[in-house]
């Protein structure tokens, strides 16, 4: 460490030890600063940020559930042992969600003990009346209410607040079953509806059918389009879908074009279904609130060009030249990029693409894990969540798909502002979905997005592209070198990705090849405010 005045701490065992202007510390000197985490600030106070490069960081993990039963029992020697199992596993589920910002406070093994001791010291009072001592401020608070009350009867923990919870439909997994149809095509068509819904296998007569030829459906080959009516899917072989003829492909991509052409005039007139809205917007409202707290607490990144002062070498400082004749050795100046100050508001805007995946397979394999649904779910909260922080972030959001890299569906600064224009949206990508033909821009949207907002990056405190993709790579051929490549083309973007569907371990095996901390699968939508707020606390450290 080198002092204003010119001389250098060093430690005991350095080699100029002894020379003039060198302090050696104490062989035994020790600073131990304890702080929260990077990334989770004390009151503002990043400490990680400001001075992380002068420590030897030791991140000190919460305590294992056999550590905490252990201290636990410590406070309790009279409180059963399957009581104290019950609020330990509870608590580590609250800790796991306040890191994902969907509580708003970091419940600890404190409010644990305070439980524990209530019980240990009024052994006639009942668990609820203990628990309720610790959480009655939050029943004030009905999002963190219905979390809290959901995790306690989980784990078999009573609790006297009241409530209604709010609880979503698990939709029913769709099989797939392989098989062989052996029969040609002849001429796409939507085909006919069964008005009992019955499950058609093969043949090339019924809309909605699996495995068949020339109709609308699932899993077959020829038709012009998707169309998903619930059934188990019979899918033939990717060999037997190559050998179609070319003039049926041609004939199946232009009715496809023209359904859709359709589906888009009959969307621009509908009016406004709540209920359909409701579907995808109730589930998320508590990942909304979260994600509008981490936007507010945004800070500056952009780094500005300025002159460092009090240096000990570069440039005269001509403001210091009488210090220099007294002795003070830090009398130069040089220019320097400045990262702002923690807190620093925004003097411009940050940019961000979201890049959505609008491929067949999302339609195709929605009824397998959901996918497509997720999507929606995510676009409609970042919609919400956004909504009147237009002077902070640019916003826009494209999708790719067998058709075209770049499919525009909120330009940037015109973000939906009512509820029927976010349905609107929602329901543009679903059809789009199932009238496109098959095949992959993945990276070619990527590259295309990168290289857009790279062309602006000076305009904005930072330049961000999140793309939502169901990781199916492999059927095309794309190794993840190239997504890579794509995501890392410009250094003033950054790219991340979020995997939102997977067959098998293939969302995994993609997160783990591409560079650190740039790919995330997400399974459950609670997940996005956290990796969003971690992508963007891992933008302004970089």
């Amino acid at each position: 460490m080198i002092l204003s005045d010119g001389r250098r701490i060093v430690p005991s065992t350095d080699p100029r030890v002894g020379a003039p202007n060198i302090i050696p510390a104490h062989p035994e000197f020790r600073l131990i600063v304890l702080a929260n985490r990077p990334g989770f600030p004390f009151l503002g106070n990043d400490l990680f940020s400001a001075l992380g490069d002068l420590f030897s960081v030791h991140v000190i993990d919460n305590p294992s559930e056999q550590s905490e039963l252990v201290l636990l029992s410590s406070y309790g020697p009279d409180v059963p042992r399957d009581t104290l199992l019950r609020l330990v596993r509870a608590f580590g589920q609250f800790r796991e969600l306040s890191d994902k910002a969907l509580l708003p406070y970091p419940y600890s093994t404190r409010e644990a003990v305070h439980i524990v001791k209530h019980l240990q010291n009024y052994p006639n009072d009942s668990m609820s009346e203990a628990v309720s001592n610790v959480f009655d401020f939050d029943k004030y608070n009905s999002a963190a209410k219905e979390t809290l009350l959901k995790i306690l009867n989980e784990h078999g923990i009573p609790v006297n607040l009241s409530h209604t919870l709010l609880e979503k439909k698990d939709k029913p997994l769709q099989l797939t079953v392989q098989r062989d149809s052996g029969l040609d095509t002849s001429e796409p068509k939507h085909g006919k509806e069964d008005p009992n819904n019955d499950p058609h296998v093969g043949g090339n007569t019924w809309a909605g059918g699996t495995g068949g030829r020339d109709t609308a459906g699932l899993g077959g080959k020829g038709g012009p389009y998707r169309l998903d009516k619930g059934h188990t899917v019979h899918q033939i072989s990717e060999a037997e879908k190559a050998a179609i003829p070319e003039h049926v492909k041609k004939a199946a991509r232009e009715m496809g074009e023209k359904a859709f052409r359709e589906k888009l005039k009959e969307i621009q007139m509908s009016q406004y279904d709540a209920k359909v809205y409701n579907e995808y917007s109730l589930p998320v409202q508590n990942q909304v609130q979260a994600l509008r707290i981490i936007l507010s607490s945004l800070q500056a990144k952009s780094q500005e060009r300025v002159w460092s002062r009090n240096q000990t070498s570069g440039d005269l400082d001509d403001a210091r030249l009488i210090e220099g004749i007294t002795g003070e050795r830090a009398i130069y100046k040089r220019r320097s990029d400045q990262d702002p100050e923690l807190g620093t508001p925004q003097m411009k805007p940050k940019r961000l693409r979201l890049v959505v995946d609008v491929s067949g397979s999302m339609y195709r394999f929605n009824g397998y894990d959901a996918r497509l649904d997720r999507e929606l779910e995510a676009v409609i909260m970042v919609l919400e969540a956004f909504q009147d922080f237009d002077q902070r972030i640019c916003l826009d959001i494209v999708g790719h798909s067998g058709d075209t890299p770049c499919i525009p569906f909120v330009p940037m600064n015109h973000l939906p502002r009512d509820n029927k224009q976010r349905l609107d949206v929602i329901k543009t990508m679903h059809a789009h979905s199932q009238f496109c033909v098959s095949g992959d821009y993945t990276v070619e949207s990527i590259a295309d997005s990168v290289d857009s907002l790279a062309g602006s990056s000076k305009d904005y405190d930072d330049s961000i592209v999140i793309v939502l993709s169901d990781a199916n790579l492999e059927r095309y051929g794309i190794h993840p070198r190239e997504l890579a490549a794509a995501m890392d083309s410009d250094s003033g973007v950054r790219a991340y990705a979020v995997f939102i569907g997977s067959l098998g371990d293939q969302a995994k095996r993609l997160t783990e090849e591409l560079p650190p901390g740039r790919g995330f699968v997400c399974m459950d939508l609670s997940e996005i405010p956290q990796i969003l707020q971690q992508i963007f606390s891992t933008s302004l450290l970089k």
